[in-house]
């Protein structure tokens, strides 16, 4: 075993313009998390542990699309969706649909460990919410002034928008019917601008354990009911005892690659080593969609790919190397 190692993401897909103290503050939260993550490695906390540790800060956190800060439906609403996946015997947790649950992941949990299902939603979810105590709040929490005005943006150029943290120049231009010549299109229609800015969280403990955990808001302007593939065991999650992996982008183009299984998948089928098998996933399994991905192996290393023009990202391990970056 080659030691703890962990891994966070703050989504794929970065609009080049994003302004400098916006970079800073991403770099700053992925940092902080990456600092909370490597002192619960070292007082030997379990891998399961630290990936809903990491999230939960990054869902309370409103600078990316998770908990406080999530997208909003076409209804002015937030749904929210997170899965959790532990390693060693491949257990997992999802839940979709949720308005009223602060921590999301931290339900996907407890439906892994206290409910006899894998996936709960909607009304489901939140029953089993209140039953099992977990903190709630109104739908306004997660709600804020700056979303409220990429809705308003996302209806005028009636498209839904992946990056609603651009520049307000960037904004202009992309409601000006910027969808309609846009290259970039999800299932056959055209979006307008691609960043999609879902958390998520891998980990190998010191014992070799891996987990991956994954949680967003989906996309601003998304039909009510819409459910991605951060849920989606296999597709935004993945974890087995050979790694640990979280997907963000265009959910669609993970669903139908199965992405982050398929790390695994060719890391046991095809022999390749971590970063290998990543780089092929990208490369072969997206089908012109845009995603990125990070890794953990229970040999300690740490990987990533995308195939957009940045993504949020950190990295730590036990020997001590640290990366915190966004673009390639």
């Amino acid at each position: 075993m080659g030691g703890w190692a962990i891994a966070v993401h703050g989504g794929a897909g970065v609009d080049p313009n994003l302004p400098q103290e916006r970079q800073e503050d991403a770099k700053k939260l992925l940092t902080r998390c990456l600092h909370l993550g490597i002192s619960a490695l070292r007082s030997n906390i379990p891998a399961i542990d630290v990936v809903e540790l990491i999230v939960r800060e990054l869902e309370t956190d409103p600078l990316f699309n998770s908990g406080r800060g999530s997208a909003l439906t076409e209804k002015g609403t937030v749904e929210m969706e997170a899965s959790i996946m532990d390693g060693p015997k491949r257990r997992c947790g999802a839940v979709s649909g949720l308005t009223t649950v602060k921590n999301p992941i931290s339900l996907a949990r407890l439906v892994m460990e206290k409910s006899p299902h894998s996936y709960l939603a909607f009304s489901g979810a939140e029953e089993f919410a209140r039953q099992q105590g977990v903190e709630l709040v109104d739908n306004g929490y997660f709600i804020t002034e700056e979303n409220v005005g990429m809705l308003k943006l996302a209806k005028e150029a009636n498209s839904i928008l992946f990056d609603y943290r651009i520049p307000a120049a960037g904004l202009e231009s992309c409601s000006a019917g910027a969808a309609a010549d846009s290259p970039l299109v999800m299932n056959g229609l055209p979006i307008s601008v691609y960043a999609p800015e879902t958390v998520g969280c891998v980990v190998v403990d010191s014992e070799g354990r891996c987990a991956a955990a994954t949680s967003t808001g989906g996309l601003m302007n998304k039909k009510s009911g819409r459910i991605g593939d951060s849920p989606l065991i296999g597709s935004g999650t993945y974890a087995c005892d050979l790694c640990g992996i979280s997907c963000t982008g265009e959910g669609e183009a993970i669903i139908r690659g199965t992405l982050a299984r398929d790390v695994a998948a060719v890391m046991e089928y095809k022999g390749l080593d971590l970063q290998g098998a990543v780089d092929f996933v990208v490369k072969e399994r997206l089908d012109e969609g845009k995603a990125g991905l990070i890794a953990v192996s229970r040999d300690g290393e740490v990987a990533c790919g995308f195939n957009t023009n940045g993504m949020f990202r950190g990295f730590a391990t036990e020997d001590g190397f640290m990366e915190v970056g966004i673009w390639e």
